[in-house]
């Protein structure tokens, strides 16, 4: 069974509405460019974005660069100027933020998933989770925070409301970063753990025992969030 993130049944989440239709496929090609540029700061951050210089560098017309950085002003990764837009800084207080918002989010899709998964769901979320346990120690960080975003994202799917869905991606995308730089063999077995554990409650429709894992989960990524800003600027100006 092939798993991603991307295709888990529940429908694409994404802001193509802010592309012009006439773009298309290659404006949306272009958005994803920049927007995993952006996501692995590629950008620096404070660096001012040049219209041009990433047209040229894409091999495309400013206009899809253009509408892709407005975009991606809109999800949080950039922010305007009176020259353009620049990559925002990787602040402390923007990461617990966002970790905050997603404790509140992952909470009320715990919440409701225990009420509205059904059996399917839970089985391909089994499925999903055996094969994340069965992916060698030595796969690529990258792959390794695919897989992590992919059994929460399913997660939030279960619950069955699109809105939490579409907030639940984007946070994902503003913490990637994060996930990507703090990803190691001892963080990976103890998250996988956590996981089953999840798993487990919600398959007694424990909603009480999913809200206090949820809780205890995503409580310990933000006790180390300012280690993991101070390694992710560390790796960023190397």
């Amino acid at each position: 069974m092939q798993f991603s993130i991307l295709n888990y049944g529940y429908g694409p989440v994404h802001m193509s509405s802010l592309i012009s239709p006439a773009r298309g496929q290659r404006g949306e090609e272009v958005l994803n460019r920049l927007r995993d540029m952006a996501i692995f700061y590629e950008f620096k951050p404070g660096e001012r974005l040049s219209e041009s210089e990433l047209a040229l560098r894409l091999g495309v017309s400013r206009t899809p660069v253009r509408e892709a950085l407005t975009v991606l002003a809109h999800e949080g990764f950039l922010e305007a100027s009176s020259r353009g837009y620049i990559r925002r800084r990787l602040d402390v207080k923007e990461m617990k933020d966002l970790y905050e918002l997603r404790l509140g989010v992952e909470r009320d899709c715990c919440r409701y998933a225990v009420q509205r998964a059904q059996p399917e769901q839970i089985a391909e979320l089994e499925a999903f989770l055996e094969h994340s346990r069965g992916v060698a120690l030595d796969t690529s960080a990258s792959a390794l925070v695919e897989l992590d975003e992919g059994f929460h994202t399913r997660l939030a799917g279960m619950s069955g409301n699109d809105e939490l869905l579409r907030l639940m991606h984007r946070i994902n995308q503003r913490i990637r970063f994060m996930r990507w730089i703090s990803m190691n063999p001892q963080a990976r077995e103890a998250t996988q753990a956590q996981h089953q554990a999840l798993l487990d409650a919600l398959k007694a429709r424990d909603a009480e025992r999913m809200d206090a894992l949820i809780t205890d989960h995503i409580s310990l990524r933000q006790d180390q969030i300012v280690s993991a800003v101070t390694k992710g600027l560390a790796h960023i100006f190397l």
